[in-house]
């Protein structure tokens, strides 16, 4: 995914082409979202972890 932002930021760079910034800021919000996603099932996790460690008795 970051190869397609970084060539479409190029090409958009290079030629001023709006489909090409659309695209790189498209891909850029997936990445955010994508991120975002393992963040919060990494926190999940945790959650899980503790609880699981808590309640061992």
């Amino acid at each position: 995914m970051k190869h397609m932002r970084d060539f479409s930021w190029k090409v958009f760079s290079m030629t001023g082409d709006l489909d090409a910034y659309m695209l790189y800021k498209q891909m850029a919000n997936r990445q955010d979202d994508y991120e975002m996603s393992l963040d919060d099932e990494r926190e999940a996790e945790a959650d899980e972890d503790q609880y699981d460690f808590l309640n061992l008795s």
